[in-house]
């Protein structure tokens, strides 16, 4: 994976959900996000507000995909896919789930994307969150592409 390019400070559930909205408007389809943290450091919270955002629906519901594994949304132009991979304990059960074909023409947000194990894709964005005791970190690590595309962001 490619060096961290960005590390953003997070101050509240607010600064975290302008910083995915904004994240949210330069994606588009085959775009992947391996969200990793901690249990509590951010990662549902983001992909909940990345979602309402890229609808456009600030009241969407938009449940954790915990017990169901994936959740999908329709975007009109194309779907995203949220995932969280916590329960699957080997990376042949990604194959079950289709990903390998969201991957390719969705948008998709993976909680604990370690789970993946080989079916990594290879140029998705790294969002590395970490609790700390008064706000949160977000840092992004990604190719060139990403640096472009996210390099200049800020709260």
């Amino acid at each position: 994976m490619a060096p961290p390019f960005k590390r953003i400070l997070l101050a509240d559930a607010d600064a975290t959900a302008a910083m995915a909205g904004h994240i949210a408007m330069a994606l588009g389809p085959g775009d992947t996000l391996l969200l990793q943290g901690d249990i509590g450091a951010g990662k549902t919270t983001f992909a909940r507000a990345l979602i309402r955002a890229r609808l456009k629906s600030p009241k969407e519901d938009v449940p954790s995909p915990t017990f169901t594994l994936v959740q999908t949304y329709d975007a009109g132009d194309l779907e995203i896919w949220h995932c969280d991979l916590y329960r699957l304990t080997d990376p042949q059960e990604v194959l079950e789930l289709g990903l390998d074909d969201a991957f390719i023409g969705a948008i998709c947000l993976i909680e604990w994307p370690d789970r993946l194990g080989p079916d990594l894709p290879t140029d998705a964005l790294l969002c590395h969150f970490s609790a700390q005791t008064d706000h949160h970190v977000l840092t992004l690590s990604g190719s060139v592409r990403w640096q472009d595309l996210l390099g200049d962001l800020h709260v």
